[in-house]
């Protein structure tokens, strides 16, 4: 019989893919349906990279070999404290992460294999990529169990603040504190690009650029050709149309 203890970390590796999950409390079972939340999961699969990745993902049942192939998140307490979601849903996630992801972590590549099958009539793969630098809070490749709850919890729990805070930080290709015209550029492209060009109605090609326009006129208040994150976060709380939007996940989970 495994000690209480085991409930404080999820560090210990003889846990590691056994009938006992130390963050979930229960032996790990599929969910009954699709949620949207199962769904945001679909789009963080498994961390394939050479042996480690087939390792994780055979039915060898040898578990000393897993556990040091395969990547072991944060204690539940921590991300208790780290995140707005309780110990049980920080339970749920984390099983459907697992399912998902037996190895614990996902790399770039697989994240944009994945996210192109929900945009089958475009290219998605730079959008992903912007994507996936945001989720990558360590900027080390790849998107671990905690940078995906702790990203989500801001999305879907967080304060208006929080939540315009990590999309300045996405459109904020280069990390340097500002936006500029051709970051914003670049980020119109790869969402008009993963659109597609068969969308209803037809997308002008000058587009993307109307829509630059239009953020800049907006945002950039003292005209130097940057939107900083005083500006950005000054002009979104006085749009009626963005602060719906902020709203949006709140009942997701």
């Amino acid at each position: 019989m495994k000690s209480r203890s085991q409930d404080q970390s999820l560090s210990d590796s003889r846990e590691l893919d056994r009938s006992y999950d130390p963050l979930t409390g229960n032996p790990p079972s599929k969910p009954n349906k699709k949620t949207i939340k199962q769904r945001f999961l679909k789009l963080l699969p498994c961390y394939r990279s050479g042996s480690s990745a087939s390792s994780c993902q055979s039915n060898s049942s040898d578990d000393a070999e897993l556990t040091t192939t395969c990547y072991r998140p944060e204690g539940l307490d921590r991300l208790v404290e780290q995140t707005s979601f309780s110990k049980k849903e920080l339970q749920v996630l984390y099983r459907g992460f697992k399912n998902e992801c037996p190895s614990g972590v996902v790399n770039e590549e697989t994240f944009k294999n994945i996210y192109s099958q929900f945009f089958p009539q475009g290219d998605s793969s730079m959008y992903a990529h912007f994507l996936f630098e945001a989720f990558d809070t360590n900027n080390n490749g790849s998107v671990s169990f905690e940078d995906f709850v702790i990203s989500l919890s801001i999305i879907l729990r967080g304060s208006i603040t929080d939540k315009l805070n990590w999309a300045f930080n996405l459109y904020d290709l280069n990390k340097d504190g500002c936006i500029t015209r051709e970051e914003m550029t670049a980020i119109m492209h790869s969402i008009y690009d993963m659109m597609g060009k068969y969308t209803y109605p037809n997308m002008r090609d000058n587009a993307p650029k109307d829509h630059v326009d239009n953020f800049f006129q907006k945002m950039d208040k003292n005209n130097d050709g940057v939107v900083t994150i005083e500006e950005f976060l000054e002009t979104c709380q006085k749009d009626e149309n963005i602060m719906q939007s902020m709203h949006m996940f709140d009942n997701v989970i």
